[in-house]
């Protein structure tokens, strides 16, 4: 397969043979983007795990120092907490004809779902729907909570989910290219830090075999921080 002419010409930027720190990452990612809009700057963790072992899948959430770039449209179900929700700056708030309006329109305006415990009975009813998508709520990502406005207002300032694949992969979207360089830092190493804390103890010798950094479209950067190994 052909590769573009920028596409070329950034991976020229990169050392191949070289891991790189992540605030040399940082200025190397900038140098790199080849798109004309905003790119986005993701990290990827090939971790030696199994996902199929439950102390070994690794999943979580986490809170962005500076959030993602990326605003995210919440739909709120819930009967007793809709002003709560509302308040908090859930995109769309409603209880059962809210599921109703995803089953007979196929609509899917939102990125996340957020629910109280009392409407995970109907929503359980859609697991096939919306299960595939990735959009049930999930108590362990904070998604199922009668303190749903909390639960809102961080996925607003930039909580995001995780979860390791089937081959042990792990990719996160962390900031855009027009955040200057201590924001971009700041978030790789928070990410970081919070893979290096899920290391589970039945993993033995090496957990992060490879990190990479790049932009949309862009050429990977390897790189290495503090605790990797």
């Amino acid at each position: 397969m052909k590769k573009a002419k920028k596409y070329v010409a950034a991976a020229k930027l990169v050392d191949s043979s070289k891991v790189y720190t992540l605030e040399e990452a940082t200025t190397l990612l900038k140098k790199t983007s080849t798109t004309k809009f905003d790119s986005t700057i993701d990290i990827s963790f090939a971790l030696n795990v199994n996902p199929t072992l439950a102390d070994q899948l690794i999943r979580g959430t986490l809170i962005l120092p500076h959030g993602n770039g990326k605003t995210k449209k919440v739909l709120a179900i819930t009967n007793g907490k809709q002003e709560e929700a509302k308040a908090a700056g859930a995109d769309f708030v409603g209880g059962k004809e809210m599921l109703e309006k995803i089953q007979v329109e196929n609509w899917f305006g939102f990125d996340v779902i957020v629910a109280t415990p009392d409407m995970m009975g109907e929503l359980g009813k859609m697991g096939r729907l919306l299960g595939p998508k990735g959009l049930m709520p999930n108590p362990k990502t904070g998604t199922v909570t009668m303190a749903i406005g909390q639960a809102v207002t961080e996925i607003k300032k930039g909580k995001i989910a995780y979860r390791v694949d089937k081959d042990g992969n792990l990719n996160i979207s962390v900031a855009r290219c027009s955040f200057d360089d201590a924001k971009v830092i700041d978030n790789l190493t928070a990410v970081c830090d919070a893979i290096v804390k899920s290391r589970p103890s039945t993993v033995k010798g090496t957990f992060i075999k490879n990190v990479v950094v790049h932009t949309t479209m862009g050429p990977g950067i390897h790189v290495t921080f503090n605790g990797i190994n």
